[in-house]
């Protein structure tokens, strides 16, 4: 069975992305990484990435907006969500382990079954 490659995307990749990574890291339905679209952020993200993946979720609306205008080449393409995920979380904390899982897994369903 192949993998879809998800790749979560919020601005610092401090909090929410990487605690989705951690989330689903040993989900054999799929592969993941997690980046922030801040050029500061932990793991910024590029165009490689997105050449990568096959599904990109990403935390807020803009988020959304920052890759359509930085990456236009690669998003036309690509099938983006918005989980609506505030930035008022630690990593791994249990709200936020819950709202990622609760907003991930139907789309991750209606992809891999």
């Amino acid at each position: 069975m192949n993998r879809l490659n998800v790749l979560f995307v919020c601005s610092m990749n401090q909090w929410r992305s990487p605690t989705a990574e951690k989330i689903y890291q040993d989900d054999t339905r799929v592969s993941v990484r997690s980046r922030g679209t801040s050029r500061s952020a932990v793991r910024s993200i590029n165009a490689k990435d997105l050449g990568w993946a096959g599904l990109v979720l990403v935390m807020e609306n803009k988020h959304r907006n920052r890759l359509l205008a930085d990456f236009p080449g690669q998003t036309k393409f690509l099938e983006m969500h918005v989980l609506d995920i505030p930035d008022d979380y630690q990593f791994m904390d249990t709200e936020l382990v819950e709202l990622i899982r609760s907003a991930t897994e139907p789309i991750i369903l209606s992809r891999v079954g």
